[in-house]
């Protein structure tokens, strides 16, 4: 049986330990910062200054935590591509329990009678109608979809139509995991960026902005006056609900970096935390 000395003492190191780790993860992750910066196009705009410590207190102390890590910007930033390509760098091979990824795409409600009875995109628009706002999207749902992973829950997400608007609620079973990342529009809205452990902000300028979001608008089935309509509503919506999040991010990614880079810096610093905490 342990003495409270033997305890104290084991705590002592314990925690000494601990904190020496941490503080060799601060240091390599601010050296690959610090090479990132003179890259031609760095993929970290601006990090806030207590988000490495709090990577290395997570990894180093917190082991058996879920980490819930929130990615916003605008329409056609680049958040999914961001989130595919870092996985690809950091998760070789897919196996269970280390990443789910949650997409606000697939919360959008199902406003399929309404295009029907207004006959076109462009005659839905007409009415007023948004698929800009937060309320176009059932965020409820998805928080509780979040936390339930963050207890160890599997959820089923839905599944969205871009085309038709449907909503299928039977759509894909998600399973808890380690690093939980979700990605969308409002996923830092109030209400949601509280129940986060790192908040992202993916910032692209607003003219590969409008080129990147007219060609995916054109194969959701979104052209002409519909598309501009559209267009026009997504600018006025971003200025309200999506740009104020730049604020409050932990770390703003750069939305014009070339995927290869993506995966060769987020392959850089998940390599360098395996090595100095396995």
């Amino acid at each position: 049986m342990k003495t409270d000395f033997q305890l104290t003492s084991y705590d002592y190191y314990s925690s000494r330990r601990d904190m020496e780790v941490i503080s060799t993860i601060v240091d390599a992750l601010k050296k690959i910062l610090e090479e990132d910066k003179q890259h031609p196009q760095p993929l970290f705009l601006k990090t806030s200054d207590n988000l490495i410590l709090n990577i290395a207190r997570m990894v180093v102390q917190e082991k058996k935590k879920t980490f819930l890590i929130g990615i916003t910007g605008e329409s056609a930033s680049g958040k999914t591509v961001f989130v595919d390509n870092t996985i690809k760098a950091c998760v070789k091979e897919k196996k269970e329990g280390i990443y789910t990824v949650i997409r606000c795409d697939d919360y959008y409600k199902d406003t399929s009678k309404e295009l029907q009875e207004a006959g076109s995109y462009e005659e839905l628009f007409k009415t007023g109608f948004s698929f800009d706002t937060p309320e176009a999207i059932d965020l409820e749902l998805m928080k509780k979809h979040l936390i339930a992973l963050k207890k160890g829950k599997e959820i089923k997400s839905p599944l969205y139509n871009f085309v038709t608007c449907e909503s299928n609620p039977d759509g894909e079973v998600k399973k808890p995991a380690k690093v939980i990342l979700t990605e969308g529009l409002y996923v830092l809205n109030e209400g949601l960026r509280e129940i986060m452990d790192v908040k992202v902000y993916v910032f692209t300028p607003l003219d590969v902005i409008k080129e990147r979001w007219y060609k995916r608008a054109a194969i959701r089935g979104k052209t002409g006056a519909a598309a501009d309509m559209q267009f026009a509503d997504v600018n006025r919506t971003a200025q309200e609900y999506i740009r104020p999040a730049y604020q409050i991010s932990d770390a703003v990614i750069n939305g014009m970096v070339s995927q290869e880079y993506i995966q060769q810096i987020t392959d850089k610093i998940f390599k360098t935390l395996e090595e100095i905490v396995y």
